[in-house]
This record gives structure tokens, C-alpha cells and sequence, in this order.
């Protein structure tokens, strides 16, 4: 049966290393004006200045993790506000980001196309098709299937097919594929940020 094509950026999956899911999310600054909005399900990195950035494709810089949604006041309306996106040029001087940023976090992401099992433990790139949704607050980032290689630097490593019936299919496209975050900011004998 064909797989569903509904991308939703890195959803959380399971702790990797047997832990509950509680625990695995931080908070984390976002700079007032930052111009990239960041959806949930987006990979970020740290930045200097102590803020965080989102990743897009293409990008080697090391992962600080998932987004997972922001707090800030708004400067319209002067009141609190939970999103599961953070909007670009929000200026706001307490913007708050929840990111999931356990290093031993495995997570679902929807491939752009079939995703053999002969690629499992490979490492990916992602790809930026469309902008997330600002109605779900989502993302639609998906796994990047031709950028499949040995490279260090790239973002993901696929570990495992998803056992969701509807995108599980790996002769067609859209295969949901379970991955860790592979170029980690907190794995050993990583650069920090000057």
C-alpha cells in the first residue's frame, strides 16, 4: 500500500536509551527579530550570543536538537503566548524555546522518497520542501533520501523503518524512517562555540 504523503518535521519517537520521554525538552533563547520562523519538528542549532537558530538544508553546524514549540510576550496584544512555531521578526525580549535535546533521542521523520532498508545506518541530510504550517504550528521538513552517505557531518542517521502502517511501505515514497540526531552538540569530543 502506498504511503501517506503528510511530512511533519522530527516527531519524537522513543528515548534511545530505555529512559522515560519525560526530561528529554529544555528551554532555550531565541534572539528578539530572529527572521526565520522555526516550526515544530525542525532541527535548531546553538548560536553565539546563547540563542538558538533553526538548521536548514544543507547546513554541517552541529544540532542542538527539536524544536518543540516557544513561549513569549506578545508585542501586539502585551499577553503570554505558547506557539508550536516561533514566527519570524517576533519582537519580543523573552522568547522562550522548547527544544528536545537529549542526545540518545530517536525520533520518526517522513522520507522524500522510498527509503530502502539497505540504507538503514546511513547518515542524511534533511530538505526544506515547503515552509511549515502556521495553522499546526508543524513542520514539513522531510529526510533527504539521495543524500545518503558516510559524511559526519550530516545531520541525521537513519536506525530503523517506522511500524506505522500508513508509511511504512519502503518500495514507495513518503516512508517514514526512524532517526537520531547525528552531528549532536552534546555528543563527546564536539567543538563548542567561541
Amino acid at each position: 500500500m502506498a504511503n501517506q504523503d503528510a511530512a511533519f518535521g522530527l516527531r519524537l519517537s522513543r528515548s534511545g536509551n530505555g529512559s522515560d520521554l519525560i526530561g528529554m525538552q529544555n528551554k532555550y533563547r531565541v534572539a528578539a527579530n530572529y527572521g526565520t520562523s522555526i516550526f515544530q519538528g525542525d532541527i535548531v542549532k546553538a548560536v553565539t550570543g546563547g540563542g538558538v537558530e533553526r538548521i536548514a538544508a544543507g547546513n554541517t553546524d552541529l544540532v542542538l536538537g527539536v524544536f518543540n514549540g516557544c513561549r513569549y510576550t506578545d508585542p501586539s496584544s502585551g499577553k503570554e503566548t505558547f506557539s508550536n512555531f516561533y514566527p519570524a521578526s517576533t519582537n519580543a525580549a523573552d522568547i522562550e524555546a522548547f527544544i528536545i535535546d537529549a542526545p540518545h533521542a530517536q525520533y520518526e521523520i517522513q522520507a522524500d522518497a522510498a527509503f530502502p532498508v539497505a540504507d538503514l545506518f546511513g547518515n542524511f541530510d534533511i530538505v526544506d520542501a515547503t515552509a511549515g504550517s502556521t495553522a499546526s504550528g508543524t513542520s514539513r521538513t522531510e529526510i533527504d533520501v539521495t543524500t545518503g552517505a558516510t559524511t559526519a557531518g550530516l545531520p541525521l542517521k537513519a536506525i530503523d523503518i517506522s511500524t506505522d502502517p500508513e508509511n511504512s511501505d519502503v518500495s514507495s515514497a513518503n516512508t517514514n524512517v526512524i532517526v537520531v540526531i547525528n552531528n549532536h552538540l552534546f555528543s563527546a569530543g564536539t567543538t563548542g562555540l567561541a
